[in-house]
């Protein structure tokens, strides 16, 4: 007899085991090769079946269907009553709705065979309802059509109001789910339940800093060393030289980042801004891009001519570099021309 799991204090297999005795023996084998409930836990299809007994796919479905309503109307069902009771608790425990994959194994482990007699059971079970695999959720499990639909609506609307860009902690972004969900049950609101809610969603991911974003995002998605390198800037909240970028990118990932390909690659990406001798800072950050030289234009096209003094101030808040290396680039006079007040400005 195997060994019951940790969540359910029946024996699904068992418990599977009396319900099929009911059965016929063609319906009895149909519903094993379906469900894998044999000896090698293979699930097969409608297709495969079919062709062992020379019938039609539909035919197959047909005694599938026949076989589960038959199970549900006999004596041996309702003896089996506690088994069920105690799937509905640990389903409304889990969530009420659950991921098919994610809840087989919060009742089975990683026992392929214990998984497919647990799901059969949901299957069979009257109160259970399977919805399949759409565009935007995975399979999953519920017994309350209300509950189901608020939050499917709720995380559809979270999925809208994150553009491509975005990053959200995890806190933020249960608490955004929350603001989508009116009337919700006060056992529903606890953070493990919403995070495999969130989990249902195709659309949004979260990457290994465990950070939530559109599943499509390079900050969630990543492919590249710029994406790992974004959130190794993003998550050191400063300025960080291109050399401790590869590191951390080594440390925290797992990845290869060679230095000279990283800072190649920091280059290449306007989402990072170089702020001072292989200093790179993130461009959402505000800093200025371009050289010098660039930024001291841009600081005259905003605020007019200004003395020396101005201009290493606001320079130096858009990059780490010397007042001698601002005062150089201020003699440029193709660029730059000194005023008889003795402020700078643009020469054109």
């Amino acid at each position: 007899m195997a060994k019951n799991t940790a969540v359910l204090s029946f024996n699904p297999k068992a418990s599977v085991t009396r319900l099929l005795k009911v059965l016929p023996e063609r319906a009895r084998d149909v519903i094993s090769n379906r469900f894998g409930l044999g000896k090698e836990s293979k699930r097969f299809t409608l297709d495969a079946i079919g062709k062992r007994y020379h019938i039609t796919r539909e035919r197959v479905r047909q005694i599938e269907n026949y076989a589960l309503t038959s199970v549900r109307k006999s004596d041996a069902y309702k003896k089996e009553k506690g088994s069920f009771d105690e799937l509905e608790k640990a389903l409304h425990d889990f969530g009420g709705l659950a991921g098919e994959t994610e809840f087989l194994t919060h009742l089975s482990g990683t026992d392929e065979s214990a998984r497919n007699h647990a799901h059969f059971l949901l299957a069979v079970g009257e109160n259970f309802q399977k919805m399949k695999e759409d565009d935007h959720f995975g399979h999953r499990w519920h017994m309350n059509n209300k509950l189901a639909e608020k939050v499917h609506t709720a995380l559809k609307k979270l999925y809208d109001s994150l553009d491509n860009e975005a990053l959200v902690s995890e806190l933020d972004i249960i608490a955004q789910f929350l603001t989508h969900v009116e009337d919700l049950d006060e056992h529903y609101k606890q953070d493990t339940i919403v995070r495999r809610w969130l989990g249902l969603a195709k659309g949004l991911g979260k990457n290994p800093l465990g950070e939530w974003g559109r599943a499509s995002s390079p900050h969630i998605k990543m492919k590249g060393v710029r994406d790992y390198a974004f959130l190794v800037i993003r998550k050191h909240g400063s300025p960080i030289h291109f050399t401790e970028v590869a590191r951390a990118i080594e440390k925290n990932f797992g990845r290869a980042a060679h230095v000279a390909t990283t800072h190649n690659e920091l280059i290449k990406d306007k989402r990072f801004v170089l702020v001072g001798r292989g200093l790179y800072a993130l461009a959402e950050w505000g800093y200025m891009a371009g050289v010098v030289r660039d930024v001291i234009t841009k600081i005259l096209e905003k605020h007019g001519p200004l003395t020396k003094k101005e201009i290493f101030d606001k320079v130096l808040k858009e990059r780490y570099v010397k007042e001698n290396t601002i005062a150089v680039n201020l003699q440029n006079k193709k660029h730059f021309k000194k005023g008889k007040d003795g402020k700078y400005a643009l020469a054109k």
